[in-house]
């Protein structure tokens, strides 16, 4: 018997208290409720409809509009700095498209089954003509990505990798001679470092490690690369390997390297390097290190991360995007190192930052509540700062003015912070009108990402057209909001993270346009696991819930996750080799309790994910239906951690609305 601390909440028992644990077995052929016949199955294309019934056509047509929406994000410069590459969809799946001019038509330049996942373009050298790119592509979204490198004279891949191993961080080199990345060939785990130069056969691999090391900048000679040696979202280290004697540096703003996280770093023009770290602060701070003085710190906000940083190729100046409570804002330092807000750059989220190959603009991918993606482009003619915009994508023909916006708002939870009650940020949607609107909890994945206001044509289908509130809490555990926050949630403080959700529904019981009655929640990766432990803890305020590739059971989830991913949720989770801890994750695992979920339950999974097995969604489907539940659950033959393609993405969209029509409408 395994007494853990009791988690209140107001009339309810606790999550985990006084519970007799141990391995889940996994339930072959549940029983129906009272007899009934086993759930209808239906396949369409690669996609499993099982207990889920069909979508009437009315409601499907008033969904298909907003998956035609269409975001669009950067990539990076055209190899010859004349027009950007963006990475957006003309059908199924994401490709490559080329813009040469702003607002300019779009060319599609790569064309494929499966979507290009991220591209490095080569730089324009002697004796290459015709644009280069290397592409990461995987198959039915396994994530094992492999690097292709497409020359747009032929219009061809050209495979550099082994075919069947995990690439990540592909990085050209200044002169566009050499290609450094990393990859999982040597044994399937770590990502040793590898280096390519086209026309000199297959890549090399040049430096093995132990865990995942990733290359984030070539010096300006190639001599060196600054590696990123990452644990997990709260330690991980720097070091500058010289690649001639093999020799690697480390790097860091306290003499002592005591543990931190160091996220990113470039090379500036002497050698120095641009920095973000939280190392003796809270929150990821930007730090110059120069080759020759002491580091200094940059004059940015010390309450918000750094989240983006980038330098110029000539190594003057360096931009940076600090997220201030969700909402990005670009600053950029220059020779005198002096902050200086990009004027004029839209309310948004900032996704991907590059300057061009002249060091004169700045191109960044945004997106808001109210726009599905676009690029823009900064520059400074005589001095003075221009903000220009280079796209504007379709929203479905809707008109994005009447999309809702995202307002922000903080609600108390269950324990203090410096003496008064911890305040966690949320977003709200809410529908035109007074309400009490029935209202929809969106829990981010992670469980170190963070809701941001970006937009997601899911939320704007929900309010606009099914009348639901919305509200995307950052719980503890969230990014965004320092270290301390970000720890709140780790180890044998798993369920807190689940009592501010119980804090959420109190909240949303207060306000008088919402109807507490008619609460649900909606989450993806580590945020389904947040849906089905609120469904366990809360089921009685919950009438629904949506599990989108969810842990079920943190044990076998960490014993099938792939074994380059494994070391590093182990130091987020806990480990389940050791019995105490092993036992403590039993208790807080939903399975554990899957007989006491009585709301209704939507389980949603890709058949390839590596990330979070397919296991995990059959084993909470069987032991739902064996407590008496009817569950509705999808599987996509062709998709991994998430939906991908646009038909699939559609189905979802059809049949999540239908389930809230059902249950919570």
């Amino acid at each position: 018997m395994l007494c853990v601390r009791k988690i209140a909440r107001r009339g309810a028992a606790g999550l985990i208290a006084s519970l007799a644990v141990g391995p889940t077995v996994a339930l072959a052929a549940p029983p129906q409720a009272g007899g009934a016949a086993p759930p209808e199955v239906r396949t369409i294309g690669a996609l499993q409809f099982d207990g889920v019934p069909t979508v009437p056509a009315e409601l499907a047509e008033r969904a298909l509009q907003y998956g035609f929406t269409r975001p669009i994000r950067l990539s990076g410069w055209a190899p010859d700095g004349r027009g950007l590459l963006v990475l957006t969809r003309f059908g199924e799946t994401a490709q490559l498209h080329r813009v040469a001019t702003p607002m300019g038509a779009r060319s599609q330049w790569t064309f494929g089954a499966e979507p290009i996942a991220f591209a490095a373009a080569r730089p324009v050298g002697p004796g290459r003509g015709e644009p280069e790119v290397v592409v990461g592509i995987d198959r039915g979204g396994s994530e094992f990505y492999q690097l292709h490198l497409w020359r747009r004279a032929t219009a061809r891949f050209e495979l550099v990798t082994d075919g069947k191993s995990r690439h990540e961080r592909p990085l050209w080199s200044r002169d566009g001679a050499s290609l450094a990345f990393a990859g999982t060939g040597r044994n399937g785990k770590d990502f040793d470092l590898y280096l390519w130069r086209p026309g000199d056969g297959p890549p090399r691999r040049v430096k093995e490690f132990e865990g995942n090391w990733y290359p984030l900048d070539w010096s300006a000679d190639g001599k060196r690369i600054l590696l990123q040696r990452f644990v997990s979202a709260e330690f991980a280290e720097l070091f500058a390997l010289d690649l001639a004697s093999g020799t690697l540096a480390p790097i860091a703003v306290d003499p002592d390297r005591k543990p931190a996280a160091y996220n990113a770093a470039r090379f500036d023009a002497d050698g120095g390097v641009w920095l973000t770290t939280d190392a003796g602060s809270d929150v990821l701070r930007l730090w110059h290190l120069p080759r020759i003085g002491p580091p200094t710190v940059a004059p940015l906000s010390p309450r918000w991360p750094v989240e983006a940083i980038e330098v110029a190729p000539n190594g003057v100046r360096v931009a940076a995007v600090v997220n201030e409570d969700g909402w990005s804002r670009i600053h950029t330092l220059g020779a005198d190192g002096k902050a200086a807000l990009v004027a004029g750059a839209p309310h948004g989220v900032v996704t991907q930052l590059a300057w061009s190959p002249d060091s004169t603009a700045l191109a960044f991918s945004l997106t808001s509540a109210q726009t599905p993606g676009d690029v823009w482009v900064a520059s400074w003619p005589a001095g003075k700062p221009k903000v220009e915009r280079w796209t504007e994508t379709e929203a479905g023909g809707l008109p994005v003015a009447t999309f809702a916006d995202a307002r922000l708002v903080h609600y108390p939870t269950f324990d203090a912070d410096e003496g008064r009650r911890r305040q966690i940020p949320a977003f709200v949607y809410k529908p035109a009108g007074k309400g009490p609107f029935p209202f929809v909890i969106h829990i981010h994945g992670g469980p170190e990402g963070q809701a941001r206001p970006w937009f997601d044509p899911a939320i704007q289908f929900w309010v606009r057209e099914l009348g639901l509130a919305v509200i995307a809490p950052n719980v503890r555990g969230s990014d965004g909001y320092g270290k301390a926050f970000l720890a709140l949630d780790n180890g044998r403080k798993r369920a807190d993270s689940v009592r501010d959700i119980g804090a959420l529904l109190d909240w949303a019981g207060s306000q008088p346009d919402l109807d507490p009655k008619r609460a649900a929640v909606y989450g993806g990766s580590y945020g389904g696991f947040m849906v089905l432990a609120s469904l366990v803890q809360y089921g009685d305020r919950l009438k629904a819930g949506v599990d989108i590739v969810g842990i079920s059971n943190f044990v076998t989830f960490l014993e099938n996750t792939l074994a380059y991913r494994r070391d590093a949720r182990r130091a987020e989770y806990g480990d389940e080799r050791d019995p105490a801890m092993r036992e403590f994750l039993y208790g807080v695992s939903p399975l554990t309790h899957a007989n006491r979920i009585r709301s209704r339950l939507f389980v949603v999974q890709g058949a390839n994910d590596p990330r979070v097995p397919r296991s995990e969604a059959e084993q909470i489907v069987r032991a739902v239906r064996a407590a008496g539940q009817a569950v509705w659950y999808l599987l996509a033959h062709d998709e991994g951690h998430g939906f991908q393609r646009k038909s699939n993405r559609d189905a979802l969209l059809q049949s999540v609305a239908l389930f809230w029509q059902s249950h919570l409408l």
